[in-house]
């Protein structure tokens, strides 16, 4: 069972996640949760078309008041948003353990950022390189952190 952890066991989130609304069917691809300044998150889960054990995490506020689903928004809930969306992908990696990559991109929060990842894709490797456990690499790939199961 060892072998397939994605986390570390003794992970200690950051922060209290928020409760999370899970899908119906266990194994499905689609979570959300509220955080307490009224903002709904949804984290879904698509699978690379090259290849059907990698996943694509999708990671978006879901709310009228802002432009778009990757606006930033600036709440001071990024601790707790961050530590309820580890624990979402932990709860889908344990219904999906042959899994072999996560795919995480993140939007950049300034136009004139010239860095060819966002700071957010940034944030994201480095909760990876610490978090994962010893059966996984994080990888920054231009704007993209993959999380890749090392063989």
């Amino acid at each position: 069972m060892g072998e397939s952890l994605l986390i570390i066991p003794d992970y200690k989130p950051a922060a209290e996640p928020y409760p999370i609304q899970a899908p119906e069917i266990p194994t499905g691809d689609t979570y959300y949760f509220n955080t307490e300044s009224g903002l709904k998150y949804q984290v879904r889960f698509g699978k690379k078309r090259d290849n059907y054990l990698g996943n694509i995490v999708n990671f978006s506020v879901l709310s009228e008041e802002f432009e778009d689903e990757y606006s930033e928004t600036n709440r001071g809930e990024v601790y707790r948003v961050i530590s309820t969306v580890i624990e979402i992908i932990r709860i889908f990696h344990n219904y999906h353990l042959h899994s072999d990559s996560y795919e995480f991109t993140g939007e950049f929060k300034d136009t004139k950022d010239s860095r060819e990842a966002s700071i957010r894709t940034r944030l994201y490797f480095k909760y990876a390189s610490i978090i994962l456990d010893k059966g996984w690499r994080p990888f920054l790939e231009g704007n993209k952190v993959i999380v890749k199961k090392i063989r």
